[in-house]
């Protein structure tokens, strides 16, 4: 029923040709009636569907508590490590800023010959470089065990959560039978 109104609506013409519509006919009004009807088909399957009473409410409770718990100690690692990244980010900072004030001065000596600045010029780039790629990579390591850690956390809820729902299909399958 839903999908007849879908290819019918498909096949009207296009709203660029529907501007001048107002009322039932304007395209938004064609597709407030499409999604209403579309709502109102779901509900109705949604309510014939027949759900197994739920062996142990309590038991199932518990588990909704645990995966709360979960996920909250899994943003509580995402913080806890986006803010070490944060920190260590600036620190980093700190640190670039007060090298290239050093940098800035050793470079004002007039007394040194034009290839000897050059040498010092492209030492420094190249120790600067280096430091930019152990900078990255001890920033990306920062990220990489924090979110290591909160998925680990995620992982293991996920297997008690499975384990829990065998259980209780298993019990259900016991009284039915």
């Amino acid at each position: 029923m839903a999908t007849e109104r879908l290819i019918n609506a498909q096949q009207e013409p296009t709203m660029a040709n529907e501007t001048t519509k107002t009322g039932a006919d304007s395209p938004f009004s064609q597709a407030f009636g499409q999604a209403k009807s579309a709502a109102e088909d779901f509900t109705r399957i949604f309510s014939e569907l027949k759900f197994p009473a739920v062996p142990d409410l309590e038991l199932l409770l518990n588990a909704h508590k645990r995966n709360l718990e979960t996920l909250s100690a899994a943003n509580r690692v995402a913080l806890e490590g986006a803010q070490a990244v944060a920190k260590r980010h600036m620190e980093i900072l700190q640190q670039t800023v007060s090298e290239l004030s050093e940098t800035v001065r050793s470079f004002t000596n007039a007394g040194e010959p034009p290839q000897a600045k050059a040498a010092k010029q492209t030492e420094l780039l190249k120790r600067s470089y280096e430091r930019a790629v152990a900078n990255t990579r001890e920033l990306s390591d920062l990220i990489s065990r924090s979110n290591t850690e909160a998925l680990e956390l995620l992982n293991r809820r996920v297997s008690e959560a499975l384990d829990e729902v065998k259980t209780l299909v298993e019990k259900a399958g016991i009284k039915a039978g």
